[in-house]
Formats: C-alpha cells, sequence, structure tokens
C-alpha cells in the first residue's frame, strides 16, 4: 500500500467502521437514549449472544456513572465492546494484521494456516470467509476483514469445537442396522422418576427432537378398550396409548429421516392388542413397515438405515416367521391370539423392567443374574404369552428375543432378532465374556436398560457398552447428568440423525478386539487442548452480582486404559471472562470410541463444586486450531 495513503485508509477505515455502527443502531436511539430492554432487543436483533446476568451487570456499572436508568449510543458501544471484543480475539488479531485494523486475505490465509491447521486453505477459502462474515461493505470489497468481521468468524459454527463437517450426515448409511449405535430411549413416557413420576406426551416429542430413534412404550390395557401408557404397579399417571401414536406421527422424522424403532413393552390383552395394531396401521399409514423390503423374508443381513428412510419399526413379540407372517397377510385373522412361550420372547418384555424385585422368587425374573454360558441347571418355569397376529405380524425386523446365551445365540437366532439384556447381566457378561459378546453385536442389534433398582431414573454409564458394540443403550432421557450429557454428545455426531456408524473393529465379525485389549486395533492420537478462557460463564447461585470461581474439568471417556481427568486453577471471582491459559495432554489409544467432556464448576470450597455448564462430544469429532463450545 501507498505510504502516503496509508494515513489516509487508516481514517477511512476509522470512519468506516464508526458509521457502520451508527446505522446498525441508529433507529434504536431515534430519542437519543434507552434502557436496558431497549438494549437486550438491540442485542438480540444484532445476533449479539449474550447472559442476561452479565448484561444486567455491565448496565448497572454504566448508568451508575450518571444518574437515571438510560444510556446513550457511546454507553450502548461500551457495553457492545464489553461483551463481544474480547481481549484474546483482539491479539489473536492483531498478530496477523498489518497495522492493528484490518486483515488482508494473504494474512487471513496466514492466520488459517498457522493457527486454525487449515493446511488445504487458499486464497478462495480466505475470500469465501471475507465474503461471508465481513459485515462493512467498504472493508469487504477491498477483500479485506475489520476486527469485527474476525470476530464474526472466530464465533460461528467453523471454529466452533465440533467440527462443522460432523454436522451433516457424513457417514456411510447403507450398512445393516446391527452396525450403528443407535440412540435410544428408556420409559419415554416418563418425565420424572419412575414410581410416582408424570408420563407426559412430551417425553415422546423431546425425545424425537433430539434426534432420538428407539422410543419406550409400556402398554396395558385401559378403560373402554383403549390401551394406556404407564409404569405398570406404580403410581405414576397414564396417558392413552392412541395419543402416543399421533405424537410420534408428528414428530417421527422432524430431526432425522432414519428409520425409527418402537420398543413395545406389551402387557396387553389380545383384544387390547388388536386395538394397538390399528393405531398404528391407521395413524402411522404409509410410515409403518408391516412387510420386508421387497418381500426377501430369507435374509442374511439386516437392511440399512439408508433403505429404511421414513419407516417406523415396531419391536414386539413375534408369532412364527417372517415367512409365515407375510402368508398371514392375505388372511382374515381378526380376533386371533396364539401363544408363545418364553423360548420364544424375552422375558425383559414381559414384566415392567424397572419393577423386577432384587431378590425374585422366580427364576424367570432374575434378569440381573442370567447366564450365558453354559445355560443355568434348574430349569426355568416357561410361561405363556398371547400375542393378537394382529400385532405379530406388524414387527419385521425387531423381533423381540429372549437372550439365553452367546452359543444359543449364534447357532439359532436370525440376524431380525433383537435382545434386551439389563444392565447388571450385561455388565457381567461384558467382564467375563466380551469377546463374545461383541462377536454377538456384530451380527444382532442388543438393547441394554437400565436396572430395577434405578427408581429415581438414574442412569448408568453407556460408554461400557458402547465399547462393546451395544447398539441400543437405553437411557432415562428425563435424568440430566454426565452419563446423558454422554448419549447427548455421542449423538451430535453424524448430523444428529441418532445414527452413529461403528468403527470397523466392532462390526468385524472376526474382530479380536475388546475394551481390555485393543491389541492391533490401537491407533494412539496424542491430543492436546489448551484452555485460553472463558466468556460470559453464569454466575455462581452463591453471587449476588455476576460473580464465580470458575475451574474447569476435562474428562475422556473409552476403553479403560483411556479413561482419565484433569483439572484446570481457579480463577477467582470472574465469571465475565476468566482467563486460564493453561495446556492438557493425553495418550488416547482407540480415539474411535473416546468421548471428550469439558466441564465447568464454580469453586464454593475446597470440597464443594457447584455446576455451571458442560459440553461433551466424540473426540474424533474436534475442530483444530482456536474453537470455542
Amino acid at each position: 500500500m501507498d505510504e502516503n495513503r496509508y494515513p489516509f485508509f487508516l481514517i477511512f477505515l476509522n470512519f468506516t467502521s464508526h458509521t457502520w455502527f451508527w446505522n446498525l443502531i441508529q433507529n434504536d436511539f431515534k430519542n437519543g437514549n434507552t434502557d436496558l430492554d431497549g438494549c437486550i432487543r438491540l442485542l438480540e436483533k444484532m445476533q449479539i449472544n449474550f447472559d442476561e446476568d452479565h448484561l444486567k451487570h455491565i448496565f448497572k456499572k454504566t448508568i451508575d456513572k450518571h444518574s437515571g436508568d438510560i444510556i446513550s449510543m457511546d454507553d450502548f458501544r461500551a457495553i457492545y465492546r464489553a461483551l463481544v471484543h474480547r481481549p484474546e480475539f483482539e491479539e489473536l488479531f492483531k498478530a496477523y494484521s498489518i497495522d492493528g485494523n484490518i486483515l488482508p486475505d494473504g494474512q487471513l490465509l496466514k492466520f488459517l494456516a498457522k493457527e486454525q491447521f487449515q493446511t488445504e486453505a487458499n486464497e478462495t477459502t480466505a475470500l469465501e470467509i471475507i465474503m461471508k462474515y465481513e459485515p462493512i461493505d467498504e472493508v469487504r470489497k477491498r477483500r479485506q476483514m475489520s476486527f469485527e468481521g474476525f470476530i464474526r468468524y472466530m464465533n460461528s459454527d467453523e471454529c466452533s469445537i465440533f467440527k462443522i463437517q460432523h454436522r451433516t450426515v457424513y457417514q456411510d448409511m447403507t450398512q445393516p442396522l446391527c452396525d450403528y449405535f443407535i440412540s435410544s430411549s428408556h420409559n419415554t413416557y416418563l418425565i420424572a422418576d419412575q414410581l410416582m413420576g408424570p408420563s407426559h406426551l412430551w417425553g415422546y416429542t423431546s425425545a424425537l427432537l433430539k434426534g432420538c430413534r428407539c422410543l419406550e412404550i409400556d402398554c396395558w390395557d385401559g378403560s373402554n378398550n383403549e390401551p394406556i401408557v404407564y409404569h405398570g404397579h406404580t403410581l405414576t399417571s397414564k396417558i392413552p396409548f392412541r395419543s402416543v401414536i399421533h405424537v410420534i406421527d408428528k414428530y417421527a422424522f422432524m430431526s432425522s429421516p432414519y428409520p425409527l424403532v418402537l420398543s413395545l413393552e406389551n402387557h396387553c390383552s389380545p383384544k387390547q392388542q388388536e386395538v394397538m395394531a390399528n393405531c398404528l396401521k391407521s395413524i402411522l399409514g404409509d410410515k409403518l413397515l408391516s412387510a420386508p423390503l421387497g418381500g426377501e423374508v430369507d435374509m442374511a443381513r439386516l437392511p440399512s438405515p439408508e433403505a429404511l428412510k421414513f419407516k417406523v419399526l415396531i419391536k414386539n413379540k413375534k408369532v412364527g416367521t417372517l415367512e409365515q407372517g407375510m402368508l398371514r397377510m392375505e388372511e382374515d385373522y381378526v380376533g386371533e391370539a396364539e401363544e408363545v412361550s418364553d423360548s420364544d420372547a424375552p422375558s425383559d418384555d414381559d414384566y415392567p423392567e424397572n419393577m423386577s424385585p432384587v431378590r425374585s422368587r422366580s427364576p424367570s425374573k432374575r434378569k440381573g443374574d442370567r447366564r450365558s454360558s453354559p445355560p443355568p441347571q434348574k430349569k426355568s418355569k416357561v410361561r405363556k404369552t398371547k400375542i393378537a397376529l394382529a400385532l405379530s405380524d406388524l414387527v419385521v425386523y425387531t423381533k423381540s428375543q429372549k437372550f439365553v446365551g452367546f452359543e444359543h445365540s449364534i447357532q439359532h437366532q436370525k440376524c431380525w432378532e433383537n435382545n434386551s439384556i439389563g444392565e447388571s447381566q450385561a455388565r457381567k457378561l461384558a467382564r467375563v465374556s466380551a469377546s463374545q459378546f461383541i462377536a454377538h453385536t456384530t451380527r444382532f442389534i442388543t438393547r441394554i436398560y437400565p436396572k430395577g433398582s434405578r427408581m429415581k431414573s438414574s442412569n448408568y454409564n453407556p460408554q461400557e457398552f458402547w465399547n462393546i458394540g451395544c447398539q441400543m443403550v437405553a437411557l432415562n432421557f428425563q435424568t440430566p447428568g454426565p452419563f446423558m450429557e454422554l448419549q447427548d454428545g455421542k449423538f451430535l455426531d453424524n448430523g444428529g440423525c441418532g445414527y452413529v456408524l461403528k468403527p470397523a473393529f466392532l462390526r468385524d465379525r472376526n474382530t479380536t478386539f475388546t475394551p481390555r485389549n485393543v491389541g492391533a486395533h490401537s491407533r494412539p492420537m496424542s491430543l492436546s487442548i489448551r484452555l485460553i478462557s472463558g466468556h460470559q460463564l453464569p454466575p455462581s447461585a452463591m453471587s449476588k452480582t455476576n460473580k464465580a470461581d470458575p475451574t474447569v474439568q476435562i474428562e475422556i471417556y473409552g476403553v479403560p486404559e483411556d479413561q482419565a481427568k484433569k483439572r484446570s486453577s481457579v480463577v477467582k471471582s470472574n465469571a465475565l471472562c476468566p482467563k486460564w491459559n493453561e495446556t492438557f495432554s493425553f495418550n488416547i489409544q482407540v480415539p474411535e470410541l473416546a468421548m471428550i467432556r469439558f466441564c465447568v464448576e464454580d469453586e464454593v470450597s475446597l470440597v464443594n463444586k457447584d455446576f455451571l455448564g458442560q459440553y461433551t462430544l466424540p473426540v474424533m469429532s474436534l475442530n483444530t486450531g482456536n474453537t470455542f463450545m
């Protein structure tokens, strides 16, 4: 740039920046001033993210300088800068700016390569960023970026800690259903505990909006021949089965186009099972899958999520084979039912899963300690259940099948037969027969559910079951906490569609992988995280203003060898813009299974910390460079 024109350009840039800001806000300052509500409306109009507690504190400090409860345009600009102009952004910007005011496209390219590790970025990449994020027309036309544009870029999804490429479906969706982790809910109808809590349609709505692809419906006989949904033999409230299906019909594919599984915990009489079947058919219509794709009944593998797009699958007990069901479709079997014994149906579907007693008198009810191989010496009592053929024949690829043992499954189980196993039994099997368990999950969809003693709807750690390839690791979605946050983080991946492709070593039927012996499947990753700063963290519950003493714990979940936790120092009395500048290193052996959780807490005392916020995501979805969460 011509040296004689350089001072003129700086004056021009400062004037242009000031004019841009004034044009943006002048309509809101026609009377010369604005109050707090006007300030909030203006920031929202400018699409500025802000914490209201911090804004109120900064606003109060501003008006304390003069009488009244209104601010001028200059006051608003100072508030805007306090909320938006982060010092660490300014430091980065000035490191690459030629004058501290502008970032030419060439300098932006250097920033992308050196700081963001975008080695494939070129001039076109830099120009696209300028065109997308630079708000000042005059600067944008010069193929340059102002600090305002730089801020907008740094706060965009492109600089999120979660890879922007993983925000859309990017994985191969043409593999068999059993090759995917599937977002699954337990007791979906409950929005509180499972003894006295309410059953509510919102449980289904919220789960579906989060991308959940396997819902549970506990069905019982109701009055007037209308089935109801509730947690049986408890004081939880009841909702009509028909209403549940209407909600599912409305929201089934709002967040994901991939197949939705309705796991029926069916306690209804054959007569009301027919009502259920009619509800499913009449309400869901063409969404309901009631016959194998292409009429194929003798399949060697399950169809893919891609092939089953926009279809609802019913998971329930089934009378006979797929072929027998297809032959019955031509017949009139209204009012007909057949008995299935325990050898054909899973015991966990015969009784409410969470009401099984800790010390069951009946061997058939001891779900937590059932052996896999060899089978128990004491013969269990055979129970019979009547299944309406109308409902049975709606079951296609997700037949509920009692889990007897791994060897039994290999010899007798069909690919379209699924098992449900309680967490206690599954944990024991994973400990003593990990190789067999993984071989099982390469072939058959396996659903894990919480043990019966979790009366407050608490959750178990889903990671231990993802580690062995279990597809449907069902959690209580209504209960927040680290384990539900792992679930949410896991299924952020692949566009949040509810299906995440399992690593190749959990899909290979001849795999030698186990969580405690990763062997040749280890792909070590050295992960370095520099914790720079926070911005507008939630104030402490103990604070009367906007203060907190924040500390950050970084946690790695994965195979046992990868489990780790590290904690930052505490920043005293600063929730608005705490700074750490600390580096943490982790060595991860199986990054394909690893999750990372950032948990921010307020150190109330040496032994007491209050939760402020968290972010959890797969390690393989971590973005590089300077990112935010």
